[in-house]
């Protein structure tokens, strides 16, 4: 069935998601500052991000599955639901007082599970209400509503955090997911794929179908390897940047720091969906790469807070480019009725470096590199000469090594023709089709 296209219904399900983005944000600053004060090791929070963020992307293939088979806006009201009573889960046990670091670990990942049935269907649902020439302007907004939990919300959470408690912030994040799930009664008509049409298949059926639509566009499956690898050193940046400021810094300064800093993410995603910026995707990804690596590594040289909310500027300001650039190449190479299942593919292959990350992210920073640069440290002498001895410096270590490695990726990455394809127009639609659909 054709979906009736429309930027302005695409806007309303966009706005919801924004208002939910930001309720997220303030959680998980939340409780990462919670688990830090608590613990007083990167490994708690590193533990916190991992059970928020695997068992979504291990089920969003089935998540991706369901989207091709039922109404999408169902999938997403239902996910956003689910997550809201993971957060209700955590807030009872803390009104208890009966909270414990696993009371957590289960409410996350509570929600996490609900999330991977809302993922793969917004993502689906954006190329059912969107026209082709506003694919770009649209992932240019989901860019900026991704941004919203790094703009908005640490600052708000650190300014919360001073004068109210964290179960205020769990209360207004439940509050976020009720106004995504109005948003989506907004839009009237099912978003139903195409294969809800078809003859129904085994869903491990649809998924293997979904790897093979990948598998055999060689250039779609180079960029998600490649993304992958990317993800995993930047799960160690997401992981780790709020045990490194505060081991010399509070919350609230961390809040400012990573408010002021997604400001370059805010400038470059409302640029991307205002603008068509190039018609070179694949070569804006390698440039929006090359800067987030020289900006990851510069976060590590440092203590000056200033010096951090530039480069921190920087490193977010490059990533609307790299998301962007994916998001279009991807969406115009693979057929909308497969795209609920590939998306949900796509989401396991591409966050998978995220997932080793964030499972040794902690145990490096508190084993490994933080006793290198701490006073007597065996490089204390050499490198700690550089960048400086002391609590977090280790982590600094390791996003300087983590920066260095991106641009390598990225450079790489500038040499590869299947990717450069991509950008052909209309490949999808030139393309033979047992290329894209077997």
């Amino acid at each position: 069935m054709t979906q009736q296209k429309s930027f302005a219904r695409f806007l309303i399900v966009w706005f919801g998601q924004l208002i939910s983005m930001i309720g997220i944000g303030l959680t998980a600053f939340s409780l990462g500052v919670y688990a830090f004060e608590t613990t007083n090791t990167a490994t708690a929070v590193a533990l916190i991000t991992l059970f928020a963020f695997v068992p979504n992307i291990l089920l969003r293939p089935i998540g991706g599955v369901l989207a091709d088979r039922y109404d999408r806006r169902l999938m997403m009201i239902v996910g956003d639901l689910g997550a809201a009573i993971g957060l209700m889960f955590i807030l009872m046990m803390m009104l208890t007082n009966n909270i414990e670091l696993w009371h957590i670990y289960v409410g996350v990942s509570i929600s996490s599970i609900f999330s991977s049935l809302q993922a793969p269907a917004y993502r689906a649902s954006a190329t059912d209400l969107l026209e082709e020439k506003d694919f770009s302007k649209g992932s240019g907004l989901v860019q900026l509503a991704e941004s919203a939990k790094f703009l908005f919300s640490p600052i708000i959470a650190g300014i919360l955090l001073s004068i109210t408690t964290i179960e205020i912030i769990l209360v207004i994040n439940i509050m976020t997911y009720l106004v995504a799930i109005l948003a989506v009664f907004f839009i009237r008509k099912k978003l139903i794929a195409a294969s809800q049409h078809e003859e129904r298949k085994p869903w491990y059926y649809e998924i293997i179908e979904g790897w093979n639509t990948i598998k055999n566009n060689r250039g779609v499956l180079l960029l998600v390897i490649i993304v992958s690898i990317i993800t995993f050193y930047l799960g160690f940046l997401e992981t780790l940047i709020g045990p490194m400021l505060l081991s010399f810094t509070t919350a609230k300064t961390l809040g400012m720091f990573q408010s002021i800093s997604a400001i370059g993410m805010l400038i470059t995603s409302l640029l991307i969906g205002r603008f068509s910026l190039t018609k070179r995707y694949s070569s804006m990804l390698v440039m929006g790469l090359v800067l987030a690596g020289f900006a990851f590594a510069m976060l590590g040289t440092t203590t000056n807070i200033y010096l951090l909310i530039f480069a921190g500027f920087l490193f977010l300001g490059s990533l609307p480019f790299v998301n962007t650039s994916a998001d279009v190449l991807v969406r115009r190479n693979i057929p909308n009725d497969k795209q609920g299942r590939v998306w949900g593919i796509i989401g396991i292959l591409s966050q998978v470096g995220f997932i080793i990350a964030y499972s040794t992210a902690g145990l490096l920073a508190d084993k490994v590199f933080n006793p290198l640069l701490v006073e007597g440290g065996k490089l204390a002498g050499s490198v700690g000469s550089v960048i400086g001895v002391g609590p977090g410096r280790g982590i600094g270590l390791l996003f300087i090594i983590a920066g260095f490695l991106v641009v390598v990726v990225a450079l790489l990455t500038s040499r590869i023709r299947a990717i450069q394809a991509l950008d052909e127009e209309n490949n999808l639609h030139n393309a033979p089709v047992s290329n894209v659909l077997h």
